[in-house]
């Protein structure tokens, strides 16, 4: 039993620390059949390191499928004893975990709608005391980074070491091209924040669909990303859950042999000088551009002055569509899109009046 339990931890540590990590699966446990075909089809492409299917699923509405519950974690086993792979399912609540230990799962994750609510994932993290197993956490659908760190700290005090991110994209008013917006600089900045973290995208649940879900992917390895969480069905259309984001576990292969898997650094002096040069270059001007934007909102505080003697309010939407317009006409012109610069347009703008407020309230 002994060597049982140490050879099971050799495997799973040498999945966890694999790079880059694949985990593949079902978005939902659906029957026996499905799980095993699905899971013999993965590891079959020689490509896949984790297995992964949701046995619980927490759905927007009531009414839709919400999982298959507990009874499928013994097809998971099954399935890993048939093909070697580790396993890893979603928990939410302190009884999921115990169920999912209880059937040998070895990865559990923390998932977008646990994240967002810190009771919930208190209650994971009370449950996993004591516990040797490696956690996943995905970020809070909500874009706020708080969240996600604050739930890597509560699952790191409860003494679990081996803790990762997943990247699965955030909800978004506007957005239309992705299911849920990756706003690739909020991943970035966790990559930051917690240096040396394993972080995987999960394209997935970004895409919301099959035909983007190559491009997004290669932009995650590009980013530095330490791999993917892709979904797998081996009937993808007729899925009971996300039936547009999954493939079958062929074209899944396809599309990691397209993927240009690129590494963080190279051993060449020539590469590092080269790139040291070009770096200085941006760092000189980035002094620039700083000590411009000091000197615009210096001219926005002496606005700000003529508006509180004059009793003007502080935001002129005319004024402020008219730069927006020039912008934008500008953009193409100089090279730079048009999102950049609304966004950049935007945030100098929002400054600019913090500014003025000040001045004005003074």
């Amino acid at each position: 039993m002994e060597t049982t339990q140490t050879n099971k931890e050799s495997i799973v540590n040498a999945a966890w620390n694999k790079r880059p990590l694949i985990i593949s699966g079902p978005c939902s446990a659906e029957t026996e059949e499905q799980v095993i075909e699905t899971a013999q089809r993965l590891a079959k492409t020689g490509k896949v390191d984790m297995l992964r299917a949701g046995i619980w699923k927490p759905r927007t509405k009531p009414g839709m499928f919400e999982g298959i519950g507990a009874k499928g974690l013994p097809w998971l086993q099954q399935a890993k004893k048939l093909t070697g792979l580790p396993t890893t399912v979603e928990v939410a609540t302190g009884k999921q975990v115990e169920d999912a230990l209880t059937f040998d799962v070895d990865v559990l994750w923390v998932g977008a709608r646990t994240t967002v609510n810190p009771f919930s994932v208190q209650e994971v993290a009370d449950a996993l005391r004591g516990v040797k197993v490696p956690v996943l956490i995905k970020n809070p659908i909500n874009p706020d980074l708080e969240l996600w760190q604050g739930a890597v700290e509560r699952i790191s005090r409860a003494g679990i070491n081996d803790i990762g991110l997943i990247h699965r994209g955030f909800s978004s008013y506007g957005n239309t091209e992705f299911r849920n917006a990756p706003m690739w600089h909020l991943a970035i900045e966790m990559k930051r924040r917690m240096p040396g973290m394993l972080i995987i995208n999960d394209p997935s649940h970004i895409c919301g669909r099959r035909d983007i879900l190559l491009s997004t992917a290669q932009k995650a390895i590009d980013l530095d990303f330490d791999g993917l969480m892709i979904e797998s069905h081996i009937d993808p259309d007729n899925a009971w859950s996300d039936a547009k984001q999954q493939i079958t576990p062929e074209r899944l292969a396809e599309m990691l042999d397209e993927i240009i898997w690129r590494r963080e650094d190279v051993q060449s002096e020539t590469f590092h000088l080269a790139l040291d040069k070009l770096r200085e270059q941006i760092n000189h001007i980035d002094d620039e551009l700083m000590q411009l934007i000091s000197q615009r909102m210096g001219i926005a505080e002496k606005i700000g002055e003529y508006k509180k003697n004059n009793n003007v309010t502080i935001l002129q939407s005319s004024r402020w569509n008219e730069i927006i317009e020039k912008s934008i006409k500008k953009a193409g012109k100089l090279n730079l899109s048009e999102e950049f610069v609304t966004k950049y347009m935007d945030a100098i703008h929002m400054e600019s009046i913090n500014r003025q407020n000040r001045v004005m309230n003074d």
